[in-house]
């Protein structure tokens, strides 16, 4: 009997495996499905068409763009997560779903157990911007000025358990300086406080800060890329005076669990083609997007080391969501 049964799931095995083969070989046969959980027009929606038309030429196929906002992203990632794992589902998830809601909010999925990783697509760094009449030139003049007033200076941000506020929650905490959180609805808001000089420094988008830089009505002392950002190469890295630090907000592919391995092999190999392809460089370029290229597993590796630098920034900052 118990040879029977044995016998019988290997049988189960075996047309389980046949069936995820088959359905790779003709994979894609029709559309693709690519949640966006934010809203178009943003950042990651502009990311996610410059990229999905390319990936649909590589995949012989169409990659329709389906934006899902709401709940800091996860809306559209819980979506994703409970989607039928054929390939015809994807989210491209960034740093707020997959590296700061885990711990910020209790989410109706697992970040790790209910998605497979595809491919780690691109980077966007910030810049630390402070108005023209701030004293400091440099990141080292900032952190001085700050430890000669502290808690005199203030800092803004997006709101509340945003990557803006957790970037400068870390340079806190490398620095060793207590500078005051002001939260805004959105940094553009924040903007006309920080040129006028009521706000003391701001981590912005390189695509949104830069413009102001250019124009002479803020100054930016640094970016927050390990090394010296191709997007703004005039920039010192903040990791200079900081070693280590980083900050950036992450795009990657997932899909559902148990997305056959055919499927993502192939998926992976449209979407790093893509990057490599001189007029998609230049467009993310012109969004403040660094391309990168992965494995699966550089994905997942590189995703898990984010959570557990923002969780243990979230916690020892006691930091809440809005």
């Amino acid at each position: 009997m118990k040879r029977i049964q044995f016998l019988q799931g290997v049988a189960i095995a075996l047309c389980v495996v046949a069936s995820s083969a088959s359905l790779a070989q003709g994979y894609p046969a029709k559309p693709i499905r690519l949640i966006v959980p934010f809203p178009a027009a943003g950042a990651t929606d502009l990311f996610a068409r410059t990229l999905s038309q390319k990936m649909g030429e590589k995949l012989g196929t169409t990659i329709v763009i389906d934006n899902k906002p709401g709940a800091g992203g996860a809306i559209g990632s819980d979506q994703a997560a409970k989607a039928a794992p054929d390939g015809y589902t994807l989210l491209l998830a960034t740093t707020s779903t997959h590296s700061i809601g885990p711990a910020i909010n209790k989410l109706p999925y697992d970040t790790v157990r209910d998605f497979t990783p595809i491919a780690h697509v691109g980077d966007a760094p910030s810049i630390m911007l402070v108005p023209n009449s701030s004293p400091a030139k440099t990141v080292r003049e900032w952190i001085d000025y700050a430890k000669k007033n502290p808690g005199k200076l203030n800092y803004a941000s997006s709101g509340n358990g945003t990557i803006v506020q957790l970037t400068a929650e870390l340079f806190k905490s490398q620095a060793g300086v207590f500078v005051t959180h002001i939260p805004y609805k959105g940094t553009a808001l924040a903007i006309p406080d920080l040129i006028s000089g009521k706000v003391d420094v701001l981590f912005d988008s390189l695509p949104t800060g830069m413009p102001h830089v250019r124009d002479g009505r803020l100054r930016a002392l640094g970016v927050t890329s390990l090394k010296r950002s191709p997007l703004a190469p005039d920039l010192p890295a903040i990791a200079d005076v900081l070693p280590g630090f980083e900050s950036n907000t992450w795009f990657g592919l997932y899909g559902p669990k148990g997305l056959p391995a055919e499927m993502v092999a192939r998926i992976n190999t449209a979407a790093n083609q893509s990057l490599a392809d001189p007029e998609v460089r230049d467009k993310l370029s012109r969004l403040g997007i660094e391309p990168t290229t992965s494995t699966p597993a550089e994905l997942a590796s590189m995703v898990a080391q984010d959570a557990a630098k923002w969780k243990k920034i979230i916690t020892e900052r006691r930091i809440v969501g809005d």
